[in-house]
């Protein structure tokens, strides 16, 4: 094993004295192409091209003598550090750190960056990271090849946003382009870059306020818990995806909603289709938890009334005024489905595009078996639950309100492990 790892940040200015010091003591530098050209490497010591840190951590732990590995901006952000303190490789490391990619971008732009989301794109996780993206006004995108900008703007597709494209940061090559996202896919970009994506920020009237926790959008507003009564969100609120008689809005009892989002679990990089948004109850409190969130209902007035509440609410999400399930064939992927109208063609229809887990709920027994074997038949095992909540007034304790409604949620039975990959090395 190497008598001494070090692992040495660049971020394109002069190396510090640890810096220098720690290379001119080494026997094996590390590093990628640009790295490995720097003048302070010793001309006599080996030189290993990190491509996969797997491969060079197995290098390293098999030499003898002084190892140093070079990676862009901070190693231990998003960068090989993890990778080379995996336990299978038994590896202790020195860091000498310099400005992250993230920072040098958003310090190019001009922008604070306490509230931005930070993810990595890359082919395995570019729709996640694109979620990310639709959910939150400020994010930064560490890149790879296959998944950078242009890949970025064409999953984005109709949410607008604004690029700040920063190309091998650092370097003589350094470039930092501003464009809308629409124009992003129709331009070639370097590797290494990092993406700043910002807009889609919505007004809660509130005085704006500085953030205290990292990645927190300081227009959020204080709200606490979840599942909140109706008015809180749209007293007209009813579902309407699909041509229905006038309903009473029994899917709209906030004990239901409280249910659904529990079977649900939307998280950040999650694709939520809630179907028959009504007034965005649902829609808001899945945004809140950091989902990104399609909210689709045939009656525009209801697509405006989400739209207003999300704003009420400071979160972020889009709306599609349209007929289901016709109008679901244009939406990309999602991960979870609420389905508030349209019956058996809607349910039908989500369990073709396969997302992890669907809910909806019926107001007869005939019409929750319907729905139940419509799950079952595409592949997703099937709960079904009568609940049945009773307001009642605390001054005389008699009952003020009753809902009863059947909730049936399936569970996709092939649902595969979280999709996550190794970051890239920086």
């Amino acid at each position: 094993m190497a008598d001494r790892v070090t692992v040495i940040g660049w971020d394109g200015s002069p190396l510090t004295a640890a810096a220098r010091s720690a290379l001119s003591a080494a026997t094996l530098v590390a590093g990628a192409a640009h790295h490995l050209a720097l003048p302070e490497v010793p001309p006599g010591a080996e030189r290993v091209r990190l491509g996969s840190v797997d491969l060079a951590a197995r290098r390293i732990a098999g030499h003898r003598g002084t190892a140093v590995v070079l990676a862009d901006g901070d190693p231990g952000f998003f960068g090989v550090v993890r990778a080379l303190r995996a336990p299978e490789h038994g590896l202790e490391v020195e860091v000498v750190p310099a400005v992250s990619s993230v920072a040098a971008a958003f310090a190019r732009a001009g922008m604070p960056w306490e509230d931005a989301r930070i993810v990595v794109a890359q082919q395995r996780t570019l729709r996640r990271a694109v979620n990310v993206c639709r959910a939150h006004p400020k994010v930064a995108v560490l890149t790879s090849p296959g998944a950078g900008p242009a890949e970025l703007a064409l999953l984005l597709d109709c949410v607008h946003r604004t690029f700040v494209v920063c190309e091998e940061l650092g370097t003589a090559r350094e470039q930092v382009s501003v464009l809308t996202s629409d124009k992003a896919a129709d331009h070639t970009w370097r590797d290494p870059n990092v993406v700043l994506v910002i807009g889609g920020a919505g007004s809660t009237g509130a005085p704006p306020t500085a953030p205290w926790l990292m990645g927190q959008e300081p227009t959020a507003p204080p709200v606490r818990g979840w599942g909140l009564p109706t008015q809180e969100y749209d007293s007209q609120a009813y579902g309407s995806a699909t041509p229905a008689p006038a309903r009473a809005g029994a899917g709209e009892d906030p004990s239901l909603r409280a249910a659904q989002l529990a079977r649900l679990g939307p998280r950040i990089g999650d694709l939520v289709w809630d179907i028959g948004c009504a007034g965005g109850a649902f829609a808001v409190e899945a945004a809140r938890f950091g989902a990104a969130v399609i909210a689709v209902d045939m009656d525009p007035a209801a697509s405006a009334r989400t739209e207003q509440t999300a704003r009420r609410h400071g979160v972020h999400l889009q709306t599609v005024p349209g007929r289901a399930p016709h109008v679901l064939e244009s939406l990309p992927e999602p991960d979870v489905v609420r389905i508030a109208a349209g019956g058996v063609p809607v349910v039908t229809a989500c369990t073709d595009r396969r997302p992890e887990r669907i809910v909806a709920h019926a107001s007869t027994r005939d019409e929750a078996e319907a729905i139940g074997a419509a799950l079952a038949d595409g592949g997703y095992t099937v709960e079904s639950l009568l609940l049945q909540t009773v307001g009642l007034d605390p001054d005389d304790w008699s009952e003020r309100e009753r809902s009863v409604v059947f909730l049936l949620s399936g569970r996709r039975a092939d649902t595969p492990a979280r999709d996550g990959a190794a970051p890239q090395a920086r």
